[in-house]
């Protein structure tokens, strides 16, 4: 990134002026270490000072140390909207409504689960649908997918897909409020009909970790979200809404893009951050759309979970209690949510623009589980196949990101540019050869996913803990991985 006109407010952490552009109406500012703002693309810097041009923006727009050039916003954008007379903008949450990130603990070790290591994934590939257009382990009638988008995750439990308990260990409960299935077109209710359980394609996976003692930064904290012996299994899901709520964003950025100037006299120097104001009908419509696919979203990643329980068990021909499974947490990372945040020492009610970015949430804000209310929101850092990913805790210097952290290592390269560096067929053989066993149901798919398309995930992690947007507890190692 060319860093001219750029300023250093600290180690990790930077600020683009208001008068870079004509018509900014706050600051920018880019969370990283100097060699992580060297290396992002010049796109990223365009995008996010394009963000400060939103009616409604408080204070600046802020780019993560993961971020890269997006749809809209750079992905690790965050933009704080007034909700009384602001926007809400389909490029500030993005494509793949609520693509979060889940984490469960077992109380199974590594030297339980190596002997079978590779029948754990065949199981999972063959059983967790994954790949483009992938159906899901059920299919919805109409009737059934409007409880699905007003209920979310509490649909699943109460169909029988999990215990009441793991309500509690997802963000927002795992259901959001003023979901309105009649905002929702019959496309997209096609699309997401037939795909709940189902992982899809991209960097969506469902990964096998260990927790060693050697990775384990705090060890309190660590005890405290789950993790309580030596080489623990663990599981991640990351996944979204799939083509639901793909389809609900390409609906609303078209509308908007056909109303924004001629109903409300808005223009934007991209038209990616078509918008309308967040009060107006188009911007509630959107809302309500939007929250259905964020209920989705749970749902799915609630019903991957279960089939990943029955799969253990099965392998390891234990019971579920045996097993030890339990929901650390899940936590979403391209919504827009109302929030009550204290915004220069007042508390405001915010619309928390997140794209490529997590709540991280500190020690006794409101919204948090009891278990979590002393150690801050267990936050859920999604590596690449080959790196690790991490758990890291919400803390209180987080209300400066209007306590949004990073999501992921963040790309280096296109995808296109990675199918044409890496061989996905050799990578899997490598992969293999340093016991990280993977599965895919594409090996173009798979070279898009290579480590080295990557940011390093331990210079993106350090930077948000030096930054104090997070503080870092677990690395957790990859040793199997199904991809779609």
């Amino acid at each position: 990134m060319k860093t001219a006109g750029i300023t250093r407010i600290h180690d990790h952490l930077y600020e683009i002026p208001a008068s870079y552009k004509k018509g900014m109406r706050v600051p920018a500012r880019i969370y990283a270490s100097e060699a992580l703002l060297r290396d992002m693309d010049d796109a990223v810097l365009d995008q996010l000072t394009n963000v400060c041009f939103l009616p409604g923006i408080i204070k600046h727009a802020i780019c993560m140390p993961d971020g890269h050039s997006g749809y809209g916003f750079p992905i690790g954008g965050v933009a704080a909207i007034d909700p009384e007379h602001g926007v809400i903008s389909p490029g500030g949450i993005g494509f793949d409504i609520n693509c979060g990130v889940r984490l469960m603990a077992t109380s199974l070790t590594f030297d339980e689960v190596k002997p079978v290591l590779k029948d754990l994934v065949r199981a999972l590939f063959n059983r967790v649908p994954s790949g483009v257009g992938s159906d899901g382990v059920v299919r919805f009638n109409k009737n059934k997918l409007d409880e699905a988008m007003l209920m979310g995750a509490r649909w699943a439990v109460e169909n029988g897909y999990g215990d009441s308990s793991d309500l509690e260990f997802i963000e927002e409960g795992g259901c959001m409020k003023n979901a309105d299935p009649d905002a929702v077109s019959d496309r997209a209710r096609d699309r997401g009909r037939e795909q709940i359980g189902s992982l899809g394609s991209g960097n969506h996976y469902c990964e096998i970790q260990v927790a060693a003692k050697g990775n384990i930064f705090d060890a309190g904290l660590a005890q405290k979200f789950g993790i309580d012996r030596d080489n623990q299994v663990m599981v991640m899901i990351h996944s979204g809404s799939r083509g639901f709520g793909h389809q609900i964003a390409t609906d609303y950025l078209k509308r908007f893009l056909s109303v924004m100037q001629s109903r409300y006299g808005l223009s934007m120097p991209d038209r990616e951050l078509a918008c309308a104001p967040f009060s107006s009908e188009d911007g509630q419509d959107y809302y309500r759309a939007m929250n259905c696919a964020i209920n989705y979203a749970f749902l799915n990643r609630q019903m991957i979970m279960h089939t990943v329980k029955n799969v253990f068990c099965d392998i390891m021909k234990k019971s579920p209690s045996d097993c030890g499974f339990r929901l650390v947490y899940d936590v979403c990372h391209n919504t827009a949510k109302l929030e009550t945040q204290m915004i220069d020492g007042t508390a405001r009610r915010v619309l928390i623009h997140r794209k490529g970015a997590t709540r991280a949430f500190a020690p006794g804000m409101e919204g948090l589980p009891d278990r979590y209310r002393d150690t801050g929101q267990p936050v859920l850092i999604g590596g690449s196949m080959e790196t690790g990913s991490y758990l890291l805790a919400g803390v209180p210097s987080g209300g400066e990101s209007f306590y949004s952290t990073c999501h992921g290592s963040g790309r280096v390269m296109s995808r296109h540019q990675a199918r044409s560096t890496f061989n996905g067929r050799d990578l899997q053989k490598q992969l293999e050869d340093r016991d990280i066993y993977i599965l895919t149901s594409s090996f173009p798919g798979l070279a898009e996913e290579a480590g080295g398309a990557y940011k390093n995930i331990d210079a993106v992690v350090k930077s948000t803990d030096k930054a104090g947007l997070s503080k870092t507890v677990a690395r957790l190692i990859p040793i199997g991985n199904i991809k779609g």
